[in-house]
């Protein structure tokens, strides 16, 4: 069971929110696009510091980013399909009633705001993200036990006391990088939803660095983001009606994968890999590495899945 760490020993989720790559001012800019001239959708920054609340697009500016600069803000990703999600989700709201108002809990369902999991990169579900003076400090994936998840907010909130007071702004900001130009265009295109746009921006870092990680990844997720995009909840009937079709089987994969289902995507290709043979089974090993790809390697389902397909394979 993963347990709430450090950045140096993150799951694939939490080191994808923490790269820095992680910019909350899009959402942000997407929920002050929807909004009336009159006021804030789906309710302001709670004037009263509410514990707990539901979190959409439209109150993600007021209710995370902006409550963030004065209190650690806890962003809760779940969903109703996901049965840790259910066990996770009540005792941080029972830790949130009783902080005394030292942190906010914000609860995001994934499957109603899906570009809010996106932008935290969250690979599984539970995750949780730990945000200060508008930028993820901490993660961790998966359920936790009450003693645990305890000590590590409240290790948090000390950390973080000088950094939200006052809506002020990070301490360390002056020390951050500038943005490269060239990921701010590709950043761009993707929260435009134009997948060829991003992906060239993409690989005209790569032509030039070649061995730019950053890129790698950022090249990977947009071409599965581009492919998951065009296929719904009926991808998975069709595909479980005819195992045979390899196009149906990689497409009910990348839907269960855009859902953060990822052993069931994983597990519907290995088994694909298992009916097939020749060049049909090497088009299936080839998507499944493309999926794999999507994560740190050192990621436990990962390496789990390498093993049966080596098993499958061989």
């Amino acid at each position: 069971m993963t347990q709430p760490r450090g950045s140096a020993q993150q799951s694939a989720a939490a080191s994808a929110a923490l790269s820095g790559a992680v910019d909350l001012s899009a959402v942000k800019a997407r929920a002050e696009a929807s909004q009336p001239s009159s006021g804030t959708q789906g309710g302001g920054a709670s004037a009263g510091g509410a514990a707990v609340v539901e979190v959409t697009e439209a109150n993600f500016q007021a209710e995370v980013v902006d409550r963030s600069m004065r209190q650690l803000v806890l962003v809760d990703l779940w969903a109703d399909w996901c049965e840790p999600c259910k066990q996770l989700s009540p005792v941080l709201e029972k830790l949130a009633n009783e902080s005394g108002g030292s942190w906010g809990l914000a609860k995001v369902d994934v499957d109603a705001n899906p570009r809010i999991s996106q932008l935290f990169g969250a690979q599984s579900l539970p995750t949780v993200v730990a945000i200060a003076a508008g930028q993820p400090v901490d993660a961790f994936s998966g359920v936790q036990q009450e003693p645990q998840l305890r000590q590590w907010i409240d290790s948090l909130v000390q950390a973080v006391q000088d950094r939200v007071s006052g809506g002020g702004q990070p301490v360390e900001e002056a020390e951050q990088e500038p943005e490269d130009p060239r990921f701010t265009e590709a950043e761009t295109a993707l929260e435009q939803g134009d997948f060829a746009a991003a992906e060239q921006a993409y690989q005209g870092i790569l032509d030039s660095e070649p061995n730019n990680e950053q890129a790698k990844a950022a090249l990977q997720q947009t071409r599965f983001a581009a492919r998951a995009a065009n296929v719904d909840a009926s991808a998975v009937a069709a595909a479980d009606s005819a195992p045979d079709d390899l196009d149906a089987q990689f497409a009910a994969a990348d839907y269960e994968m855009a859902r953060v289902d990822v052993e069931a995507a994983f597990t519907r290709l290995i088994n694909a890999v298992r009916r097939s043979s020749g060049d049909e089974r090497a088009r299936v090993r080839d998507h499944l590495v493309e999926l794999f790809e999507l994560f740190d390697p050192a990621d436990e389902r990962v390496a789990r899945a390498r093993r049966e397909l080596a098993s499958a394979l061989f």
